[in-house]
């Protein structure tokens, strides 16, 4: 088990933003100082036999398991984790599992995944399990029925469409409920009939007695409590009627303490009613005081991808993608299956920060945080993706019919060599080798600095083949290529200069023209590899509530064969690489085995997209 994190020193230098500045000065005022703890959540009286809490603060990461996280999530996970870190605090993990039709344990189970992967615990002494809003389900009726007591609270009976006329708008005020003057005592017994299921779907809902009249519209009487009928993936057939989440989130939070409840803005016009059910829920004992203050600030708006739920489930349903994990979903499985790293994504809820403003994030920077986080990590291997076979036509008479000669690099450059020993990758080099198709030109433009064969020129002069280096090899020239009868380039020819060979003592007794990579036919490997690219070619694909299904890139996806250095025989899933010159990819999580490899493009060495 862990214990609350201690504050970080000087904060490490992590930037300011609004959010850091509203908890240092509560800690400097002692806002919460005086808050006891019992060990688990509960009311006002539990908490009294508690002691002085040992978290600083207390933040909570509140999903609704109803789908699959997505990088929006990611971002809020880093923010609430990473503030309960580095304030001497600790963060919870709760299921606002406050509506049965639409939740599964399937959800539950991927989004503590989703947590665990990121990096973060919600663990602490005496709770290793998550929390969830409908163990609180006794207690939100319990106060349900104080606020009726109170007379805060009544049972409407209205259609849903007379309760819609009579809200009003924002420029004309709402109209009194005729059932808003009911006892106490009608509004209990109905209230409980409700509750025991005396009532149809739809027949009533439990209303909070606030202001009609109000300029915010979501102070008009808003209903705390609704008949639904349906079973509940925890609680079961227990209750049929749910609490409404702007009733049940405050309480939620409440009962375990929260100090500070951070959300997007869209709650932001749903602070008034939460600050006025902490106010009633205090004043009447039931909640230990301080109470929760929520906070908002602006979502992840980022191009090129869509992160509605619904639009999210369309794209998996309708089989425009192969899953929730499809590498090209915004979806945190998908994004690991794609080769995001933890890292990579704390780097980007970092980089991008915290704000009270709505503004768009460019795909681009998430791929930047990953190529960052890889550079210095990811494994370089060599693979041909589009290949074209090269013919050392001297290789024979050089070294002698079937030699083939061990080559070697580092597997991580940048390793740092005092600290850990360098890996090497271990590969030959043959007679025929396989390179790029674009690594050679029959008619180069100028400046090509790969292969290119001899040229006559309009005087009757020859310019030679260019020459280059094979990485870790020998440096050759190029002699020419062979065609099929349609034109097609099928091989390139090329000497090869003996005693020039990467680090060996005449390495540059030759000038070569430019390096390119190749895999030797005798040791290459065969490899499926999985080119995966945006899967919107328009950066807002859903604005103006445009059909998104439009906006989907067709070449989001192209799925080849490729040959790849034997070293790749070792990869195991998850495992990544950088192939040379080519981009990051990562071993499939899912399709790749030793017998059967399956590599996947996190992204490209550069961005591809760039105006």
């Amino acid at each position: 088990m862990t214990k609350p994190a201690s504050p970080t020193t000087n904060e490490e230098h992590k930037p300011s933003n609004f959010l850091r500045q509203i908890i240092e000065n509560d800690l400097a005022k002692g806002t919460y100082a005086n808050r006891r703890w019992a060990g688990s959540p509960g009311d006002a009286a539990h908490h009294a036999t508690g002691e002085p809490d040992p978290a600083k603060i207390r933040t909570r990461f509140p999903p609704e398991p109803n789908g699959y996280l997505h990088v929006g999530h990611a971002k809020s996970i880093c923010i609430n984790f990473g503030l309960a870190r580095d304030y001497g605090g600790v963060c919870h993990l709760r299921f606002d599992d406050t509506n049965p039709e639409k939740e599964d344990t399937e959800y539950v189970n991927s989004i503590i995944d989703a947590v665990q992967w990121l990096g973060f615990s919600w663990r602490q002494p005496g709770n290793d399990a998550p929390y969830q809003a409908s163990d609180y389900f006794d207690f939100m009726y319990r106060a349900a029925e104080y606020l009726i007591e109170a007379g805060h609270a009544y049972v409407d009976e209205q259609t849903p469409e007379e309760m819609r006329i009579k809200r009003g708008d924002f420029g004309k005020p709402g109209v009194n409920s005729p059932f808003r003057s009911r006892t106490t005592d009608e509004n209990l017994s109905r209230f409980r009939e409700m509750r025991d299921g005396k009532l149809a779907d739809g027949a009533a809902v439990l209303r909070a007695k606030i202001d009609m009249a109000s300029p915010n519209i979501n102070m008009r009487d808003p209903a705390i409590y609704r008949i639904r009928r349906a079973t509940h993936h925890h609680t079961g057939d227990t209750w049929c009627i749910y609490p409404m989440y702007t009733f049940a989130h405050p309480i939620e939070d409440a009962l375990e303490q929260i100090t500070h409840s951070i959300c997007t803005l869209e709650f932001e016009d749903q602070r008034p009613f939460y600050d006025w059910l902490m106010d009633r829920l205090c004043e009447g004992g039931l909640l230990a005081a301080p109470a929760p203050k929520q906070y908002e600030f602006a979502r992840l708006n980022l191009t090129y991808v869509v992160t509605s739920k619904r639009k999210l489930a369309q794209l998996v349903s309708e089989g425009h993608v192969s899953g929730w994990d499809d590498p090209r979903m915004p979806t945190i499985v998908g994004l690991r299956r794609r080769g995001f790293t933890p890292e990579s994504l704390q780097l980007f809820a970092e980089r991008i920060g915290v704000t009270k403003s709505d503004s768009w994030i460019d795909y681009s920077t998430l791929e930047g945080c990953l190529r960052e986080d890889l550079e210095l990590k990811a494994h370089r291997a060599m693979a041909v993706l589009d290949p074209l076979k090269l013919v050392l036509t001297n290789w024979d008479e050089a070294f002698g019919s079937g030699h083939v000669e061990p080559c070697q690099l580092p597997a991580l450059p940048h390793a740092d060599t005092e600290s850990e020993p360098v890996a090497t990758r271990h590969f030959t080099l043959g007679k025929e080798v396989w390179i790029e198709r674009d690594d050679f030109a029959e008619h180069p433009p100028k400046g090509y600095k790969r292969l290119s064969p001899p040229i006559t020129q309009a005087d009757g002069s020859v310019t030679l083949g260019s020459i280059v280096r094979l990485k870790a090899g020998y440096i050759v020239q190029c002699t020419g290529c062979m065609k099929d009868s349609n034109g097609h380039i099928t091989e390139v020819h090329a000497t090869v200069f003996t005693d020039t060979k990467s680090g060996g003592a005449g390495a540059d007794s030759v000038k070569a023209k430019g390096v390119i990579t190749w895999v030797g036919v005798a040791d290459a490997v065969r490899a499926q590899v999985r080119l995966y690219d945006r899967l919107f070619k328009e950066e807002q694909p859903d604005a103006g509530g445009r059909d998104f299904l439009t906006a989907i890139n067709p070449d989001s996806l192209k799925v080849i064969d490729a040959w790849v250095e034997p070293s790749l025989k070792l990869a195991q899933p998850d495992d990544k690489f950088q192939f040379e010159r080519l981009g990051y990819f990562v071993a499939d999580r899912e399709d790749h085995r030793t017998s059967n490899l399956v590599f996947n493009r996190a992204v490209s060495l550069k961005d591809n997209w760039s105006k």
